[in-house]
Parts: structure tokens; C-alpha cells; sequence
């Protein structure tokens, strides 16, 4: 993307935005109303940005159309995503596969190896309304994977679990590397523990983008914090220094 702006009314909540996502783990920090939902919103082109570009593998994204195309190669999962409870797992999966539009001949097998992937199969005709928290936050990554999109864009996929599960998650999570895959989270730690590359905004800015061991050296000795990344993170906060 580049030069990304974004607003809502007359907010401006992304300004001049521009980095590249490669394949691996690039984990997106910043405080509440940083603008990390609006971002993922844009790149998963359900808003389209006031100004700017994005581009996703090489193709720009400026029409509807293009946007439709787009999407069948991304993934996306929102920190509150939207469900039926009387779906199945199953079912939702492949809901998310038509809309998609993976190819129907290949929607059947590849909603079986996303769900699969999760570590849900033995649970794949159970409702919705009738799994864990945990569970659910499995569900919904199978969604985002469903169709091996290249670009997956997760948005705190670890809220509300409690530490265990939130270790289960890191290990799915890092089975996603092989592709782009965005992480959107509060949990400083859960970067350290997945990401090669890091981007921090703040009101909306770029105040850092670069690896995540780039980051803890950025640590000031003042800077509160129980770790070098969470204190490299604070200082950037506070400082703005841009990478």
C-alpha cells in the first residue's frame, strides 16, 4: 500500500500510510484508536481508502470489481466476527468458501483441510452456539483460511482466551507462515513470540516499521516495560520515531 489515507465523517484515521507485506508473520501494534481495525478494514477492501493505494499480489484494488477479484485471495477474520449459532462448523466454513468464491469443485476439500487445520474436525457438525470460546476463535481462522488465500488478516485473534489457550493459539498461528499473514493485536508479547517484522501506528501514523528485534533495541532506559520489545514499543509511542 502507499499513501493510505483513511476517514470516517470528517475523522481522518489512517494518514499516508505506505509499507509492503511479504510472505511470513508481520505482527500490527498500537494503542486503542491507533487505527489497526481501519487498516485491516482496508486491506481487506471492505472499506475502500479516501486516498492512496493498495495493492494486493501486484494488482491494484481502485474498482469494485477489482476488489471482488481481490478478496478471493484474502482471508479475514474480524475480532468480532459475524455467525449464525445454528451453523455448523462445517457449514460456516463453506459459507465463507462461496462467498469467497472458491471454486465449487473445490469447496467441499478445501473446507475439510481449513477445518482440519484448526484442530476441529472431530467437531465439524457441532453448532456454533455450542462451542468454547476457544473453539470459536478456531472456527473463525478456519474461515480465513479457507481457499489457502496468500494474504490472511488476523484482528486480535487471542482476546478473551485465557494463557493456555492463547499458547495453543500461537502454535496455529505460526502454522499459517507460509503465506502473508497480518497479526492485529494489544499482546506485545504474542508479536515477539510470532512475527519476523513489526509496524507500529499511532493517530493513525507509521512510527514504526521494521524487524521485531529492531524494535527492542529502539528501547529507551527509562521506558516502562517487563521486556525489551515491550519497552522498544513504549518508547516509539513516545518519541515517534519512524522506521
Amino acid at each position: 500500500m502507499t499513501g493510505l489515507r483513511q476517514v470516517y465523517g470528517r475523522r481522518t484515521v489512517l494518514a499516508d500510510v505506505s509499507f509492503s507485506l511479504q510472505e511470513g508473520m508481520m505482527g500490527l501494534l498500537g494503542p486503542n484508536g491507533a487505527g489497526k481495525t481501519s487498516l485491516l478494514r482496508t486491506l481487506a477492501t471492505v472499506a475502500p481508502p479516501a486516498q492512496g493505494e493498495v495493492r494486493v499480489a501486484g494488482s491494484a484494488v481502485q474498482t469494485g470489481r477489482e476488489a471482488r477479484l481481490a478478496r478471493r485471495g484474502i482471508g479475514y477474520l474480524p475480532q468480532d466476527f459475524g455467525y449464525l449459532p445454528g451453523f455448523s462448523v462445517y457449514d460456516f466454513v463453506r459459507y465463507v468458501a462461496w462467498l469467497r468464491e472458491v471454486p465449487r469443485g473445490a469447496a467441499h476439500e478445501g473446507t475439510l483441510r481449513a477445518i482440519e487445520g484448526v484442530g476441529l474436525s472431530d467437531r465439524m457438525h457441532d453448532r456454533l452456539r455450542t462451542l468454547s470460546g476457544g473453539m470459536l476463535r478456531r472456527a473463525g481462522i478456519a474461515s480465513a483460511i479457507v481457499g489457502d488465500p496468500k494474504l490472511v488478516l488476523l484482528d486480535e485473534p487471542t482476546v478473551g482466551l485465557d494463557p493456555a489457550q492463547r499458547l495453543e493459539f500461537r502454535a496455529l498461528i505460526r502454522s499459517l507462515s507460509s503465506r502473508a499473514v497480518v497479526l492485529s493485536t494489544h499482546l506485545v508479547e504474542d508479536v515477539a513470540a510470532l512475527c519476523d517484522t513489526v509496524v507500529v501506528l499511532d493517530e493513525g501514523r507509521v512510527v514504526f516499521n521494521g524487524r521485531t528485534e529492531e524494535l527492542s533495541k529502539l528501547a529507551a532506559p527509562d521506558a516502562p516495560g517487563d521486556t525489551a520489545i515491550e519497552r522498544g514499543y513504549m518508547s516509539v509511542l513516545r518519541t515517534g520515531v519512524r522506521g
